[in-house]
C-alpha cells in the first residue's frame, strides 16, 4: 500500500470516530430526555440494534466481496450517516428499536467493508501495523469527538444534541469521501460448488471469533463496569473515570503501532492473545484490591496501575486478533469473514454491559476474579484454536505465516 491510501484510510478512521465520541457521549440523553424514551427503554433498543448488526455483518461483508469492497464502504458510510438522522425522528419505543438496528447494521457492516478494503489495498505483512495506525486514529477521533459531546452535555439543550447528531452524520459524509479516494478494488468472483455465505460453515474460524468477542468483553468493561465500580465500590474520586479515560487513549495512541509491529507470524500474534488473557487477569485483581481501603488516594493510584495494566492486555489482544482474524480468512472472502470476525465487537456491546454489571457490581471480588479467569482462559485457547484453523484451510491464505515459525 502507498501512503496516500495508508493516509486516506486513517483519515476515514479518524473522522467516523470524531462523529461517534460525540454521538456516543451525548446519545443516551437525549434518547431519554429529548425522545421521551426510558433508560429501560434505550437499553433494550441498543441491545437489539447491535445484535441485528452482529447478524447483518455477513451478509454486507459478502456483499463487499462480490461488488467491490470500496464502493460498498462508501455507501455503508453514508447509509450510517443517514441511520444517524433517523434516531432525530424517533419518538416511541418501537421506531426507535427499528433505527437503532439500521444503525447497527450499517456500522457492522461498514467496519467489515473497511476491513476488505484494508486487505485488498495493503501488504500482508503490513496489514496489521497499518490497522494498528487505524486504531491509534479511531482512538483520537473517539477522544476528540467526546470533548465536542460533553459541550452538548454541558448546554443540555435540544438544539445542541441535534448539532451533535447532524456533525456525526457529516462526519460519515466525510468519511465516504475519503474511502471514495482510494484505488478501486475489483470484487472477487463467487466459488463454484461453495455456499455464498461460506464462513457460517467454518467451525474453527468461528472458535476464534468466539475466543475473541470473550476477550472484547474488555470495552464494556473500561467504559460500564469500571466507572460503575469507582462511583459505587471504592473510595476514588469521581473524576477518575474521567481521568482513566484519557489515559487509555493516550497510550492507545501513542503505541498501539508500536505493539503490532512485533508480530512476525500468526503463532507470534496467538502468543500475544495469550500473554493479553494474563495482563487482563491481572487488571481484574487490581481493579478488585482497589475497593479494599478507605483512602482516596490509594484507590485512585490502584486503579492506575489497574488501567495501565488493562491498556496493555488490550493492545496485545487488539494487535494479536488482527493478525489472526486477516490471515486466516480467504483471500476473496475478507469481506464476509471480517463481517463476522467483527460480530466479537457487536456481542460486547449487546451483552456486555448487563453481564459485567451483575458479574462485577454485583459479585465484587469473586466477580472480578471469575472475569479474569475467562479472559485468561480465552487468550490461552486462542493458540489451540488458530493452529486448528490454519490446518483446516482448504487453500492455504497467502497471508499467512506458519504458527511454528
Amino acid at each position: 500500500m502507498t501512503k496516500t491510501p495508508d493516509r486516506l484510510l486513517a483519515a476515514a478512521q479518524l473522522a467516523g470516530s470524531l462523529g461517534d465520541g460525540a454521538f456516543l457521549t451525548c446519545s443516551v440523553l437525549f434518547f431519554t430526555r429529548i425522545a421521551g424514551l426510558t433508560p429501560a427503554q434505550v437499553g433494550l433498543g441498543l441491545t437489539l440494534g447491535w445484535a441485528v448488526g452482529s447478524v447483518a455483518g455477513v451478509p454486507l461483508g459478502h456483499l463487499a466481496d462480490r461488488h467491490g469492497a470500496r464502493g460498498s464502504a462508501v455507501l455503508l458510510a453514508l447509509a450510517t450517516g443517514a441511520s444517524i438522522l433517523t434516531f432525530l425522528l424517533v419518538r416511541s419505543p418501537v421506531l426507535f428499536v427499528l433505527a437503532a438496528c439500521l444503525y447497527g447494521s450499517c456500522q457492522t457492516g461498514l467496519a467489515a467493508a473497511r476491513q476488505a478494503l484494508l486487505a485488498a489495498l495493503a501488504d500482508p505483512e503490513r496489514r496489521t501495523r497499518i490497522r494498528a495506525r487505524l486504531q491509534s486514529a479511531g482512538n483520537a477521533g473517539l477522544a476528540v469527538g467526546a470533548g465536542l459531546g460533553g459541550l452538548a452535555l454541558s448546554a443540555d439543550t435540544a438544539s445542541a444534541y441535534l448539532t451533535v447528531f447532524v456533525l456525526d452524520a457529516a462526519c460519515f459524509a466525510v468519511t465516504a469521501g475519503l474511502l471514495l479516494a482510494l484505488p478501486a478494488v475489483a470484487p472477487s468472483a463467487p466459488r463454484t460448488g461453495e455456499p455464498k455465505l461460506a464462513v457460517l460453515r467454518d467451525r474453527p474460524y468461528a472458535l476464534v471469533t468466539l475466543l475473541n468477542a470473550i476477550l472484547l468483553l474488555r470495552m464494556p468493561l473500561l467504559s460500564v463496569a469500571i466507572p460503575l465500580w469507582i462511583v459505587e465500590r471504592t473510595a476514588a474520586p469521581g473524576w477518575t473515570v474521567s481521568a482513566l479515560f484519557v489515559l487509555n487513549t493516550v497510550v492507545v495512541v501513542l503505541l498501539q503501532v508500536r505493539v503490532a509491529g512485533r508480530l512476525a507470524s500468526i503463532g507470534s500474534a496467538a502468543r500475544m492473545v495469550r500473554r493479553s488473557g494474563v495482563l487482563l487477569l491481572a487488571s481484574c485483581v487490581a481493579f478488585a484490591v482497589s475497593a479494599s481501603g478507605t483512602s482516596p488516594w490509594i484507590a485512585f493510584a490502584v486503579l492506575v496501575v489497574g488501567a495501565l495494566v488493562q491498556v496493555a492486555g488490550e493492545m496485545l489482544q487488539s494487535a494479536g486478533s488482527w493478525e489472526i482474524g486477516f490471515a486466516l480468512a480467504p483471500p476473496d472472502q475478507q469481506g464476509q469473514y471480517q463481517g463476522f470476525f467483527g460480530t466479537g465487537v457487536s456481542v460486547a456491546r449487546a451483552i456486555g454491559p448487563v453481564l459485567l454489571s451483575t458479574v462485577v457490581i454485583g459479585w465484587g471480588l469473586p466477580g472480578w476474579l471469575l472475569l479474569g479467569a475467562l479472559f485468561l482462559a480465552a487468550g490461552w485457547a486462542m493458540g489451540p484454536a488458530a493452529r486448528w484453523a490454519e490446518a483446516t484451510r482448504p487453500v492455504r491464505p497467502k497471508a499467512a505465516l506458519s504458527l511454528r515459525k
